[in-house]
């Protein structure tokens, strides 16, 4: 009974929404307008260069500092 009426209820749907009017979609004006690229670029030449170090693992001194243990971390059997 529930996929007969969810048969008849898609059904119904979609013959309304292909019933609808699509002829009175509006028309949109455009609008151009001019771009003009004035841009001069220069080549900036840095002497303070330094190199940079990669690691293997992404935050591998954070993560390090982090994972810490201390003596009262240990846990007591009681």
């Amino acid at each position: 009974m529930k996929t007969i009426l969810t048969i008849i209820a898609v059904t119904f749907f979609g013959t309304m929404a292909m019933a609808q009017d699509i002829s009175k979609e509006k028309k949109v004006e455009t609008i151009t307008a001019d771009v003009v690229l004035d841009v001069d670029f220069q080549q900036v030449i840095r002497k303070d260069r330094e190199t940079a170090r990669l690691y293997k693992f992404k935050n591998s001194r954070v993560k390090q500092a982090l994972s810490f243990t201390t003596k009262k971390n240990k846990s007591i059997l009681a």
